[in-house]
């Protein structure tokens, strides 16, 4: 059977049964990277790498089904900085962990292909369930976190993000969601906003779930009432989640942004303290091996005019660009968590204002089931906004991802996949009369 005719079924309503009745294709069509041509780029520089020379979109063969795996037909999915990174083979070739997991066992030999099927982001409809799920049935809507774990392994019982094989769907294992078809773990399935269209739907899973563990959960900084927290890139897909967080939670933001059109999507959103980065001109390294103490002074001081204090939690995840500012900035006793590093991952920064002042830097990874489902919750009630900036259609993936990778782009940019136009999927409509259009549109109404 075409992919096709599933599409005509999930667009007309099917239920679970006429789903699950459906013919699966042998193959479908998919974004992927390609083994051989992991060395395209050599000699170029890493800004210079092009997505749009290695990215495909063709058909490709469906794997077979593992028990506690789900078949889900993808109306649309999204881009993240781990697809950017796959895209350009950076730091390495992501074929490495595809052959990695496929010594672990028949299930995990179909994922060490010539092709990786790349995107940790999906919403869309469950079509088939393996025998050994339970809770999940064909016709499902749901969105798709990442968390690509094994809970047969001891190590993840208490966080499954510190799980010896733990892995992020569609970077580190196969048959990721840009795609028409994506084949998930039962425990990474969540169920869909009902208020949201298919794309904005789509966008949220691994942003939402990184920036609610970073700031909200035990396992990173857990933010309380009254905290001030800096948020660097606050107008981007992982740090618009944050400063969200910090204003539910009844926290302080000050947002870091870098132009004067996101300090007033900014101030929309409801931060008051804003810091145009451009319009200050900071320049924190004097050259490639020096930093400038007196700019990070004088960050220190902008915040503690805007909001009266030094922060308690600095949101960090530029990297070597801003680090060594992060722990001079942080309140006595604060801290810094980060989660990424996309200015440079070798960081410096200087010690004595670390230990001599007992700050912590915290490193946080993703997020466990129970955190990406809370987080997840939080999208279902509308307390939460999707930063959906754009939208593609899945035969343009490599230009949407150049987008990320250039920067060129602000909050979230989501991909059509099967589904054929946006604003599809919307079943509560009451409910995003509550949260207001115009709220959920805030990112593209900013033009962002």
């Amino acid at each position: 059977m075409p992919v096709s005719e599933i599409l005509q079924a999930v667009l007309a309503g099917a239920g679970g049964d006429e789903l699950a009745g459906l013919p699966m294709p042998e193959s479908y069509r998919a974004a992927f990277v390609v083994r051989g041509e992991a060395g395209m780029f050599e000699g170029v520089d890493s800004a210079d790498k092009d997505p749009r020379k290695s990215l495909h979109v063709d058909e490709v063969a469906l794997p077979e089904l593992a028990p506690d795996e789900a078949y889900v037909a993808v109306m649309a999915s999204s881009i993240n900085f781990n697809t950017v990174w796959t895209s350009i083979f950076e730091p390495l070739p992501t074929f490495g962990f595809l052959d990695r997991l496929g010594r672990e066992g028949r299930w995990g030999a179909r994922h060490a292909l010539d092709h990786h099927v790349v995107g940790s982001d999906a919403s869309g409809v469950v079509l088939r369930v393996g025998s050994a799920v339970r809770n999940w049935r064909p016709g499902d809507k749901v969105t798709v976190h990442c968390n690509y774990v094994d809970d047969q392994d001891p190590s993840a019982h208490d966080d499954s993000m510190l799980a010896a094989n733990q892995r992020i769907w569609g970077f580190e294992s196969n048959f990721g969601g840009l795609a028409d078809i994506a084949v998930v773990r039962a425990n990474q399935l969540m169920p869909k906003p009902a208020h949201l269209s298919w794309e904005e739907a789509a966008v949220n899973a691994l942003c939402n779930s990184t920036a609610y563990r970073m700031l909200v959960s035990p396992n990173g900084a857990a933010m309380a009432q009254g905290d001030r927290v800096l948020v660097w890139g606050a107008s981007g897909g992982i740090g618009s989640y944050a400063v969200q967080y910090v204003l539910n939670g009844g926290g302080i933001p000050v947002a870091v942004v870098s132009s004067p059109e996101k300090v007033d999507l900014l101030h929309d959103l409801g931060v008051e303290a804003v810091i145009d980065r451009r319009a200050a001109g900071y320049r924190f390294w004097r050259d490639e091996h020096t930093q400038d103490e007196s700019e990070w002074r004088r960050l220190g001081k902008d915040i503690r005019s805007l909001v009266g204090d030094d922060p308690d939690i600095v949101f960090e995840h530029p990297g070597r660009q801003t680090m060594g500012a992060s722990v001079f900035v942080c309140k006595r006793a604060g801290t810094v968590v980060t989660c990424a590093a996309t200015s440079g991952y070798m960081i410096e920064y200087d010690n004595r204002h670390l230990w001599m002042k007992l700050k912590t830097i915290k490193g946080s990874h993703f997020a466990n089931y129970r955190e990406a489902w809370d987080a997840n919750q939080l999208i279902c009630e509308g307390k939460i906004l999707p930063p959906l900036s754009a939208v593609y259609p899945l035969r343009d993936v490599g230009e949407a991802t150049y987008q990320v990778h250039r920067n060129l782009h602000e909050g979230k940019i989501g991909v059509l996949c099967l589904a054929p136009e946006e604003g599809l999927g919307i079943d509560d409509h009451d409910l995003r009369a509550k949260v207001g259009e115009d709220r959920i549109a805030l990112f593209r109404r900013h033009g962002a």
